[in-house]
């Protein structure tokens, strides 16, 4: 065990109660089967009874329907293809910013030890580690309010007992981490710890980590329109019950399994699409967040020349926390 200059007890395994949820990003590695069926289960029982039902129908009455052409059905599977390809640009948009900001909380994260360690002066190792402890905190903190966990779970080797209480009194708690950072700096800058200079650089870092949680927190609260997606299946369901209608001089049991081969396609992009609209919801296309912050972690350690450094998280299957 170590403790930090605030008193709290660090021990070697702290960071691996943190993995208890599985909120992870898809690797490049093969994706199970399973996976890929549970995603569009739903929409496959649907496609199914409306297959059956447009071609019993189309049986029952095909004196009274006239003949559905092929270029119907393959005009409306050119509008879905577009509509899908905005879905998919738009998602992964939201998703690759949310990768970009977390790059960014990285990169500040190390570039506010460094400069504290550059430029506050000697014999405030302790309060370095303290700002360092919390900068951790933070990160880890930031990731479960972005997921809906609980933002203070699991830190308690980070920051003190008194501070932890204090953090309950607000409502955003990564946001009052951060202003606490601004407290300590103004406060070392009072006691001539700080040049002006040095006291700028190290504002601008904490207001770059702040602009980062706020640009994460609008992916978060920003939902994509819901009509959307009931519009494409919308699309989707009435391409299937036309090319049944084309299909209908086809027997049964050839063309239920070829609607439903044509139509899973379109439904498991669409649920691609719908994953990485939302980076941050405990699915396996969420930014690695958790990951993330033990990469910071092991960083700002090393950086602090601490002995008690965890191993980087290692990927469960095809995904990663």
């Amino acid at each position: 065990m170590n403790r930090t200059p605030s008193g709290v007890t660090v021990r070697q395994d702290c960071t691996s109660s943190l993995e208890n949820k599985k909120s992870v990003m898809l690797l490049n590695k093969r994706i199970p089967l399973s996976y890929l069926i549970i995603n569009i289960k739903f929409a496959l029982v649907y496609v199914l009874i409306v297959s059956f039902s447009a071609h019993f129908f189309s049986k029952e009455h095909q004196e009274s329907l006239p003949d559905m052409p092929l270029a119907i059905p393959a005009f409306i599977g050119t509008a879905i293809s577009v509509l899908l390809s905005f879905k998919i640009s738009q998602s992964y948009e939201r998703w690759w910013e949310a990768r970009k900001i977390w790059g960014s909380i990285v990169n500040d994260s190390r570039s506010l030890i460094i400069q504290l360690q550059s430029f506050v002066s000697s014999g405030n190792e302790e309060q370095i580690k303290k700002i360092a402890f919390r900068q951790i905190a933070w990160c880890y903190s930031l990731g479960r309010s972005l997921r809906g966990l609980g933002p203070l779970d699991n830190i308690d080797a980070f920051i003190s007992a008194d501070e932890l209480n204090e953090l309950k009194q607000h409502t955003n708690k990564p946001l009052a981490m951060l202003n606490v950072h601004g407290n300590d700096i103004k406060n070392l800058k009072e006691r001539n710890q700080l040049d002006v200079f040095a006291q700028v650089q190290l504002d601008s870092t904490i207001v770059r980590l702040c602009e980062a949680q706020g640009k994460a927190e609008r992916i978060k609260n920003t939902v994509f329109p819901a009509t959307y997606r009931s519009f494409l299946h919308a699309i989707i369901y009435l391409f299937v019950i036309t090319l049944s209608l084309s299909f209908k001089d086809i027997a049964w049991y050839f063309e239920v399994p070829l609607l439903i081969f044509i139509s899973v396609p379109f439904f498991l992009l669409e649920s691609s699409a719908k994953d990485m609209q939302d980076p941050f919801e405990n699915r396996p296309t969420d930014t690695p967040v958790t990951a993330i912050a033990r990469n910071i972690e092991i960083n700002i350690k090393q950086m602090l020349k601490e002995t008690a450094i965890p191993q980087p998280m290692q990927p469960e299957t095809f995904h990663l926390s």
